[in-house]
């Protein structure tokens, strides 16, 4: 497969991360341009042979261009968005795709129309264990499915300076949520179907992080059955993904963040069968996602996560949202 030739627009903590798994080519993405408002950024450019520009515009109008990927603020999305396809660009996105279910559904229209391919940052889904779940619940190999209960959390943004987009209430709502919450809420839906309404806790226990640092979710779906969704700022790092269903369960801890990943632990049993616990060993998700992403811009696979999808997970965020400045329970619209 040719590599798809991509601009990366924004070189902070992520985009740093996910240029380093693309240099090595085997994402199927070729890097030839950078973007990022700080001069500094383009020695880091540089570094890896990339032209660099501080706007997006400059970066559209190069003909060699293709595809962008966007690991930029979550209130930039829907603009940057809405001028690569414009450009003809295909674009891959670092979730949330948006802070609201009407700018998720702009964004897949606009994508959808224009036949070009819309990727999303949910690497969780490409972690093997994870995906094994996604699998066997196609296959009805866990029977019907009943609840999940996940958490992902972590403590890196407390030595953030207070400036940092990320600590912003207005562009990162409801505690951890865009931060590693959206993560979970998008596998709950992939595996439930839509939610039809959330209940949300939204605390400030341990910090001075505007949008509060202890979070959790209790969700409900069209189709029945719910969800328990935790994600907090100010604890060690943990993940931890559970389903539970007729036939079986799973749980899936993560042994290392995302960031640096190194194998899982799995628990599980099936009807009739003892408790058994498995290790998984490294994998690199966020750069299978990356190559799924290519291989859909170039024709060979369908991106595996659908617009249905994208758009029922910020109509369940933008609920969760609402909950989370007033306690009530929330219909998903």
């Amino acid at each position: 497969m040719e590599p798809v030739k991509t601009a990366i627009v924004g070189l902070g903590w992520w985009g740093r991360k996910m240029t380093h798994l693309m240099s090595g080519g085997d994402a199927g993405l070729k890097l030839v341009r950078a973007v990022d408002p700080a001069p500094e950024a383009a020695e880091f450019a540089a570094q890896y042979g990339m032209a660099f520009s501080a706007d997006l515009e400059t970066a559209l109008a190069d003909p060699e261009v293709e595809a962008v990927i966007l690991a930029t603020p979550h209130a930039l999305h829907e603009a940057q968005i809405e001028a690569s396809v414009a450009a003809g660009r295909h674009v891959f996105c670092e979730k949330p795709l948006a802070l609201t279910k009407a700018g998720a559904e702009k964004a897949v229209r606009l994508c959808h129309d224009a036949g070009l391919v819309l990727g999303m940052g949910h690497e969780r889904r490409f972690e093997p264990p994870i995906a094994e779940i996604l699998d066997l619940a196609r296959e009805d190999g866990l029977g019907r499915i009943l609840q999940i209960e996940a958490n992902f959390s972590h403590d890196k943004f407390l030595s953030l300076p207070a400036e940092n987009w990320r600590l912003k209430a207005d562009q990162a709502p409801a505690g951890g949520m865009t931060a590693t919450g959206i993560h979970l809420t998008d596998l709950a839906v992939k595996l439930m179907g839509p939610a039809s309404d959330v209940r949300v806790s939204c605390e400030n226990l341990a910090s001075s992080i505007p949008q509060g640092d202890t979070m959790s979710a209790h969700v409900r779906f069209r189709g029945g059955g719910s969800a328990y969704v935790s994600a907090t700022l100010a604890t060690p790092f943990v993940s931890r993904f559970a389903v539970f269903g007729t036939k079986g369960w799973i749980e899936v801890r993560d042994k290392t963040h995302v960031e640096a990943p190194s194998g899982w632990i799995v628990t599980r049993a099936s009807t009739g069968t003892p408790i058994t616990v498995a290790e998984v060993g490294a994998a690199e998700p966020v750069r299978d996602n990356l190559r799924a992403f290519a291989r859909a811009v170039r024709g060979e696979a369908p991106y595996p996560i659908t617009g249905e999808e994208m758009i029922a997970n910020i109509a369940l965020l933008e609920a969760i949202v609402r909950s989370a400045e007033n306690g009530a329970v929330e219909a998903v619209h």
